[in-house]
């Protein structure tokens, strides 16, 4: 066991944990922010550089500390080790210069965005306050494509996480995308004439932390806090049949799997649970999906309680009622 200390609350983990999950296992603010990580995906993080913390002292046998910020779903914690994050004044600019730039590329269409209202990438832009750009030169863009029959992807978005092909990598047969070209021109892409359709594809979405990989079958029809997320599940023979249904009224807007705290999915779906079974009546309703109080999905549900009477339509006969002292009912109007 190791004893580590993050913005001055300290934890024992097991050693050969890493500083991002011993943060979680504290849980709250101090938490880095993870646009590449992700705990069920083998190999995953390292690339965004979102996650970097400040290791004050890297241990009891060895207190120096590390000279530049480090990645925190890297770097494995040591018996003794302090770290900051919030409380670093130096590294909030740190991370500030690394969400900007993320963001020298990315398109400013959050307001089409089916994304917008998910995206983390949206969340530590307002986090941080980048409300414009100081990058002067031409931006890297491409095409929309479609990978397949239900996925669009939009390449202007990526950051160039991995996440989609590692997950492809390790709960599919087969891989037919990856990321091409090299530099400032890499692309995630399909191999020639190939299209991405096995019975797992759609988690590929899912993961996206941004909106570069969206769902075909729910693009520009509606905004994800206007309609009502609810856990559901089916017996499936492909997958664990666990869902998050996101409805409005009686109808069923799109199927994902069920996220963590973390926005990570805690089981796999596969794709006829998510493009075919868009009717109520295929599922199992286990009860409201539960979001941080201070996300964008649990506001503004424009559902109103049920009022405590019937409103009284009549005012003349209200105020007849009124004189002649006679008692008054819904059932009078």
């Amino acid at each position: 066991m190791a004893k580590v200390t993050i913005d001055g609350k300290s934890i024992e983990v097991p050693d050969g944990t890493t500083i991002l999950n011993a943060a979680r296992m504290i849980g709250g603010e101090i938490v880095p922010p993870a646009m590449c990580y992700y705990s069920t995906l083998k190999t995953s993080g390292g690339y965004c550089r979102t996650c970097i913390v400040k290791v004050t002292k890297g241990s009891e046998k060895d207190p120096r500390p590390m000279p530049k910020p480090v990645a925190s779903c890297r770097t494995t914690v040591m018996d003794g080790m302090e770290v900051q994050n919030i409380t670093s004044p130096d590294l909030m600019e740190a991370r500030a210069g690394v969400v900007e730039f993320l963001l020298i590329n990315h398109p400013l269409d959050c307001p089409i965005c089916d994304q917008a209202g998910e995206c983390h990438l949206q969340d530590l832009a307002y986090e941080h306050g980048l409300a414009k750009t100081r990058y002067e030169f031409s931006r890297r863009t491409f095409d929309k494509i479609d990978i397949g029959s239900k996925i669009k992807l939009h390449m202007t978005r990526c950051i160039l996480c991995y996440r989609c092909v590692k997950v492809a990598d390790q709960i599919t047969d087969k891989r037919v995308h990856g990321v091409m070209n090299r530099g400032d021109v890499s692309e995630i892409s399909t191999y020639i004439q190939k299209a991405v359709d096995n019975d797992f594809s759609g988690n590929m979405i899912d993961v996206c932390p941004v909106g570069a990989l969206t769902d075909r079958t729910f693009r520009f029809k509606s905004r994800v806090w206007f309609a009502n997320p609810v856990d559901a599940h089916r017996d499936c023979p492909k997958c664990a049949g666990k869902v998050t249904l996101w409805m409005k009224g009686e109808e069923v807007y799109r199927v994902t799997g069920r996220k963590d705290q973390y926005a990570e999915v805690k089981d796999w779906i596969c794709n006829d649970c998510r493009f075919e079974k868009k009717a109520a009546s295929d599922w199992q309703i286990d009860g409201p999906t539960n979001f941080d109080r201070h996300s964008v999905i649990t506001q503004n549900h424009y559902t109103l309680p049920e009022p405590a009477h019937k409103p009284l339509l009549n005012d003349v006969k209200v105020v007849q009622n009124l004189v002649s002292g006679k008692r008054i009912t819904n059932n009078d109007n």
